[in-house]
């Protein structure tokens, strides 16, 4: 029987302490988005480690986003945004997607829970100007659907100014992260815009009209319709109908 090598296990191994240890150093050092890092030579002195296992735990780390490596300037710590989620998404539904339908309505799912589970504080929080600027988004997309004209961006505006009044900076993110994903799966199986643009007006409308209200399980309630609606688009699409 063959035997592995044992020097790649014990580069990554060494690869993976070295990752954590950097990372526990911006957390030691409290170092915020943008910060300098110590250079390569210093990091391998205050690490005991080669100068190719500072380098692959730094790519390793860029891939995460938690560093920046800027090449003949130095290296930052990163902001750690949600874009490696986003991409682990987007290829875990791609890679699913040719024989399980139901990768991207997981993806929704997770995202309609977060999205109604919110509305009962955001019903609390939301201020008149702030519905007002609902109402004039809806007005926006009517506008668009009469004119025959798609308004994905209309419509990703519109989420982002329901859940502002949070003040949650983790929100966006998370539901940005979400929406990329259903629109890159989207743009690399070539589907279709939404064949039915005053049907969304009309959802987006009967959220807006039940916050104005205050009846937050009316809220609940079309939020859940227009999450049923993407569903049923993403369902038709993955069997190929359009």
């Amino acid at each position: 029987m063959r035997r592995m090598p044992q020097e790649p296990i014990r580069a990554r191994r060494v690869s993976s302490q070295v990752q954590r240890e950097v990372t526990q150093l911006i957390l030691d050092r409290r170092l915020r988005p943008g910060a300098l890092l110590p250079t390569e030579a210093e990091l391998m002195e205050q690490l005991g480690v080669s100068r190719n296992s500072v380098r692959e735990a730094l790519k390793a780390l860029q891939a995460l986003d938690i560093v920046e490596i800027r090449h003949g300037y130095g290296t930052y710590v990163g902001e750690a945004s949600l874009t490696p989620l986003t991409d682990g998404l987007t290829f875990r539904t791609l890679v699913k997607i040719a024989d399980d339908t139901h990768a991207l309505a997981e993806i929704l799912q997770v995202r309609a829970v977060l999205e109604q589970g919110l509305i009962r504080e955001v019903a609390a929080r939301l201020t008149d100007p702030e519905l007002s600027d609902l109402e004039d988004l809806v007005a926006r997309m009517e506008g668009s659907a009469a004119a025959g004209e798609a308004f994905p961006d209309l419509d990703r505006e519109f989420h982002e100014a329901l859940y502002r009044p949070l003040g949650n900076a983790l929100v966006p993110q998370l539901l940005g992260a979400f929406w990329n994903v259903f629109h890159r799966v989207a743009g690399v199986r070539g589907w279709s815009s939404d064949p039915a643009p005053d049907i969304t007006v009309r959802r987006h409308r009967d959220i807006v009209t039940a916050l104005r209200a205050g009846d937050v399980g009316a809220a609940q309630r079309a939020m859940a319709d227009h999450f049923r609606g993407i569903e049923a688009r993403a369902g038709q699409e993955t069997r190929g109908v359009g």
